[in-house]
This record gives C-alpha cells, structure tokens and sequence, in this order.
C-alpha cells in the first residue's frame, strides 16, 4: 500500500482534555514521515460513552456530527484502539436504517488506529536516540480484540536499542476502565486494576505504555493512590509521546 500524502487526525477526548502532550506526538510522527495532518477544528467524540452507556440516539446524534469532519477520501487516524475501535466496528450497528449509515460505513473503512498506520503503512523506521530504560506495555482490550494491534506497539519499540521491554504476567487482561464500568461496577473494577498494577510492579519496569489514554489515567491513578503503602509506581505514558521522546532525545 503506498502512503498516502494527507490524513485526518482525530484526537478523541481524552487527548483533547487531558493527554494533548500525546495528540501532539502522533501527529508530529506523521509529519516526519512526510505526511500532512489535517485536524478538523469542529471534531469531538465519537460517540462511545453514550453508546456504551444505552443512550443510542444521542450517541448517533455526536457521531453524525464527527462524520462531517471527514469529508475527504483520506486516511483517519486515531491515536486510541478505543474510539478507533468504536467507529470501525460499531459505527454501523449505531448507523443501521439511519439515512447516512453509508457515509459512516465508507469511513469506518478508512479509519486506522495510530500504531496501525505507523506499522501497517507507512512502515515506520526509527532510530533510538535516548538512555536506556525498562519499559511494560499494556495493550486496551479494544485494540486486542476489536482493532486486532495489540502486537504493534511492541513492533515500534523492538526497533529503539535502548529500550528493554519486560513482561507482565497479566499481559493481555483488562485494566478494569472500561469508560463508566469502572463508575457502575467500582469494586470490580477497582479489583481488576490492582491485580494489573500488582503485576506491572513487578516487572521493575520504569515506565508503562499504552495506546490508550483511557488505561493509561486508570492504571496511572491506581499508581497514585497506592503511592504512600508500596511506594510510586512506573510512569505511565502514551506510545505516542514515548516514541517522539526517544527519536528526538538529542533536541
């Protein structure tokens, strides 16, 4: 497949809110590959958490709005297996009978999450250019089992000689985020993100990374909170920003 010359990027939430540093990221890696970013101003969610939450219509009513934003027949990528996931796989169960459930259909297909497209297409090179470090990566469930890239970050880091990637025992297990589960089933939830953290400090990694900024606040906020009993934990930070750090340590 030959890369293409523009993309759109969309952000998500999260980035937007609380991760910018990483939205950032993504789209500088996608500059220095030579593409040109285009990031609609008018962009907002996809319409995950109401869909995920029951509320159809108004999930549908936030998701047409999104569709309008990508006119062009370009690439979308997404720095998240999660809202990647939301439009590529359940876009058209949101958009069934719906008027415009053939335009959603046609960017669903164009839709790549972040690693996806580094790996996938543009076969991304790097060169590692800052101090060795430990690092565990921890793959959402959404880019394991509906996006199908949980091996694409480990892809990008095995080219940076510096980096040792460890193990986790808990690799491919959930976080316990899962958006307003981790609000609607709290103990669950709260159970599920000890066990992860259990097992990420063991590794003695120094850093964990995620493409998703949902797991990354979930598990990053465990770290805080059982920061004064078992002392701070690793730093959690998105692929994104980690890989334009270490290509770009010298600036």
């Amino acid at each position: 497949m030959k890369p293409p010359e523009r993309v759109y990027f969309f952000g998500t939430c999260l980035i937007d809110m609380l991760y910018p540093k990483a939205g950032l990221a993504g789209m500088q890696l996608l500059r220095q590959a030579g593409i040109k970013v285009i990031y609609p101003k008018d962009q907002t969610c996809c319409g995950q958490p109401a869909f995920n939450s029951g509320y159809r219509d108004e999930a549908l009513s936030v998701a047409r709005s999104l569709i309008k934003c990508f006119p062009q027949n370009i690439p979308v990528v997404v720095p998240s297996g999660s809202c990647a996931g939301m439009i590529k796989q359940h876009w058209a169960e949101l958009f069934a009978d719906q008027v415009d459930a053939e335009a959603a259909a046609e960017i669903a297909s164009r839709t790549y999450e972040l690693t996806q497209f580094l790996v996938d297409v543009l076969d991304l090179k790097l060169k590692d250019l800052g101090k060795p470090v430990k690092i565990a990566v921890h793959t959402s469930c959404s880019a394991r089992r509906e996006m199908g890239v949980a091996e694409h970050i480990e892809s990008l880091l095995g080219q940076l000689d510096a980096v040792e990637l460890v193990q986790q025992e808990r690799k491919a297990e959930c976080c316990g985020f899962g958006g307003t589960f981790a609000i609607k089933q709290a103990d669950i939830s709260g159970a599920m993100v000890q066990d992860k953290t259990t097992s990420l400090r063991a590794t003695g990694a120094e850093r964990v990374i995620s493409q998703d900024c949902g797991c990354l606040m979930n598990i990053g906020g465990a770290f805080d909170k059982q920061a004064q009993d078992k002392g701070k934990g690793p730093v959690t930070q998105h692929i994104a920003e980690f890989l334009w750090e270490r290509t770009h340590a010298s600036n």
